[in-house]
């Protein structure tokens, strides 16, 4: 997808991010009018991408990659404390096989369950405060920074609607 054609903000690789470089890019970038998004792709120091996103307007982090494995629920509590909730956003980080993309999503899931059932157990949240930080991070956020609403209801708009048969499915043969 070519990104800047769709409007989607640009993207950091994952893998090897040094945020010194992209602590100055963001600086450079940040009267441009657009989004800059920081694929976590440098496991042991998401805090400095997090850090970036607290910083700079226009910066948000990729919590997908971070929130899963053996310390998921540990990484995404710290990304909570350091980053805004509308400054994250998940994606899998999987690539290939689409089971990979469910499987990351399912550990995402039970990462940030854990982190916010801790919150509200512990009386720092209400419930209805981590189900609006779950929605966020899980999903808002993104479909707010990448323009997904406006692309879903553009695509349903301009869908063909010939042939297409509104209504429950028929029964039987034929």
């Amino acid at each position: 997808m070519d990104r800047r054609r769709h409007g989607a903000p640009p993207a950091t690789p994952r893998g090897g991010t040094r945020a010194a470089p992209l602590g100055d890019f963001a600086a450079a970038t940040g009267g441009l009018g657009t989004d800059l998004v920081l694929l976590d792709g440098s496991p042991g120091r998401p805090g400095r991408l997090w850090h970036l996103a607290h910083t700079f307007r226009h910066v948000y982090v990729d919590v997908g990659p971070t929130g899963t494995g053996a310390r998921g629920a540990a990484l995404l509590a710290d990304a909570l404390d350091a980053a805004p909730f509308g400054k994250l956003l998940f994606s899998s980080g999987a690539q290939g096989l689409p089971e990979l993309h469910v499987v990351a999503a399912l550990g995402f899931r039970e990462a940030l369950g854990r982190v916010l059932a801790d919150r509200v157990r512990d009386g720092a949240w209400s419930a209805a405060d981590a189900r609006r930080v779950a929605a966020m991070v899980a999903a808002g956020n993104a479909r707010r920074v990448y323009g997904l609403d406006r692309w879903t209801e553009t695509s349903r708009s301009s869908r063909p609607t010939r042939g297409v048969r509104s209504g429950p499915p028929r029964s039987g043969p034929g």
